[in-house]
């Protein structure tokens, strides 16, 4: 695998973020960060899959280093913008790859892309999300910051360093709360199947997504779809991402064959 770490984001936005870059890949895999979370979170998986697969990895508004923009708290202004964003990189197959928040804003993506018949989405990979159609009725972005780590802390939804730094706190609560009120407001409108194969994954200790839910994401294509179970809770992924890389390389091979057959 490549061990080149060259960070290149897309001119004119700051929405991307290549790692690894693998200009002879002939897939690429956006990846969309769980609520909170940054483009850094999928190094790992970047660094594993190339130079076979290119990795995206997407970086929201206002964190790191756009903290200075405005946050977007919902999931479709998310999406409208990833979308716009991904314009330039679709003279390739696009697989999307989305994790918790992650995996509903690649879910409307995919729905949005899959309207042009000219852009070459390849497949859909859902991680750590049960059915899209349930609402979430926790209104944890309404909690002070503390309350609000600690109730996520409780679930594993969040990373336990945040509860004892005070300024790590401050810097992370609003993007956290912004994206949880995306994720809590978001409201799923029926419409045509997907027509890309569906993967799902989860931990099989996932309080937030068992798996009897995520199993339910079957119903939202009508491809091919697989059901995962990995060792692990709600960030099952920081240490599974090997198997995590194997898997996403096997089903976007599959895809692609597919594709090339038909």
């Amino acid at each position: 695998m490549s061990t080149h770490t060259t960070k290149t984001p897309l001119p004119g936005r700051s929405w991307i973020r290549r790692f690894h870059p693998a200009p002879g890949a002939p897939v690429r895999l956006l990846c969309l960060p769980h609520a909170g979370g940054s483009a850094s979170a999928y190094f790992a998986l970047s660094k594993e899959l190339a130079p076979q697969v290119e990795v995206l990895a997407v970086q929201y508004p206002g964190r790191q280093d756009r903290r200075e923009e405005p946050l977007l708290d919902t999931v479709e202004a998310l999406r409208d913008g990833v979308a716009e964003a991904l314009t330039p990189w679709l003279d390739r197959p696009v697989a999307v790859f989305g994790h918790s928040m992650g995996a509903l804003l690649g879910y409307e993506l995919a729905r949005l892309l899959s309207r042009d018949a000219s852009v070459p989405l390849t497949h859909l990979f859902v991680s750590g999300r049960g059915d899209p159609a349930r609402e979430v009725d926790m209104p944890l972005d309404e909690l002070d910051d503390r309350a609000m780590l600690t109730a996520l802390d409780d679930l594993g939804g969040t990373d336990t360093r945040f509860l004892g730094d005070e300024d790590v706190l401050r810097l992370v609560a609003p993007a956290i709360r912004s994206d949880y009120r995306a994720v809590r407001t978001y409201r799923h409108t029926p419409g045509p199947r997907l027509t890309c194969p569906v993967t799902a994954l989860v931990g099989d200790t996932d309080a937030m997504a068992p798996v009897e839910e995520v199993d339910k994401w079957r119903a939202y294509t009508s491809a091919d779809f697989c059901l995962n179970v990995f060792h692990g809770g709600h960030f099952y992924l920081a240490e599974q991402f090997r198997k995590v890389a194997e898997l996403a390389y096997d089903r976007l091979s599959c895809s692609l064959s597919a594709q090339a057959l038909g």
